[in-house]
């Protein structure tokens, strides 16, 4: 069986097979075998776990999982890959391979198809300029998952795990948080890859939440009001909202001392129940 995060190993398969990294497709490589095991643990992947990774690259990842789960279920975009796929992972018999954007394909009709209704985990090496948008697709389409573990950008993953009063701490900490819990198993220094990127990763992985961390009357809403809080981060909460949702100062600060917030705060320094409790609030207001 070939060692897939050998460099000399990938050597020899862009060789064989023409293959060319794809800057656009933000194609990096990992080829550390202990950071591969620690992502295997952290993501408690068992006998009993379907996987559904998104971007399998040579297999480094599928590999290792298959060798774990009941069924690995891997969604690549790029053609190139296919033949390589089907040299390097040939020994496993619990393998498929779609070839599609994860971003287009009906994941829910994937899953039903493919994991026989249950749910699987995912597990992902995302490219830098997709991350976000695959990650709340996941979230806010209600995928039916239980766990999200991907290797993103350093300073993606610190903004995802980043609590109230830090600077870091944003839109993406709030939505993220709503839907799941997250937690980082590893890093991953740049210098694991190849070919090597600009910046360090780490893995996250987000376990989902039963029901979101807070019970609001309107998603959307609450969504609007967490955007425009941190839309203008210098600004206080007042401002914010108040340019934010178009709404009158008389009415944020209505709203905010109704729910025990003073209005001079900034978004940074609010918790998910306290936009909760501020999104509900506006919505009474909005409505009456």
């Amino acid at each position: 069986m070939l060692k897939l995060s050998s460099p000399k190993t990938i050597k020899y398969i862009m060789e064989k097979y023409g293959f060319k990294f794809s800057k656009s497709l933000g194609q990096n490589f990992l080829i550390d075998e202990r950071v591969i095991e620690e992502i295997m643990e952290g993501a408690e992947i068992g006998p009993e776990d379907y996987v559904l990774e998104v971007g399998p690259g040579i297999g480094v990842m599928t590999q290792a999982m298959a060798e774990r789960a009941k069924k690995v279920v891997s969604v690549e975009i790029d053609s190139s890959l296919l033949p390589v796929l089907d040299e390097t992972l040939a020994p496993h018999d619990n393998i498929v391979i779609i070839h599609d954007d994860i971003l287009k394909v009906d994941l829910r009709a994937l899953i039903d198809r493919e994991f026989d209704g249950q749910k699987p985990k995912v597990v992902a090496n995302l490219p830098y300029y997709v991350t976000t948008p695959i990650i709340m697709m996941f979230l806010e389409e209600g995928i039916p998952v239980t766990d999200i573990v991907v290797m993103v950008q350093k300073e993606v993953a610190d903004r995802i795990v980043s609590e109230p009063d830090s600077k870091i701490y944003g839109a993406l900490s709030v939505a993220v948080q709503f839907y799941a819990a997250p937690k980082v198993i590893v890093k991953a220094p740049k210098g694991l890859f190849m070919p090597q990127p600009k910046v360090d990763s780490v893995v996250v992985r987000m376990k989902l939440r039963e029901t979101p961390k807070v019970d609001v009357k309107d998603r959307k809403l609450f969504f609007r009001v967490v955007k425009a809080a941190f839309g203008m981060r210098r600004k206080t909460l007042l401002n914010a909202l108040s340019a934010g949702l178009n709404v009158s100062k008389e009415m944020v600060t209505e709203v905010m001392e109704g729910c025990g917030i003073d209005p001079k705060r900034r978004g940074e320094t609010l918790s998910i129940e306290e936009f909760g409790q501020l999104a509900d609030a506006f919505e009474g207001e909005m409505n009456a």
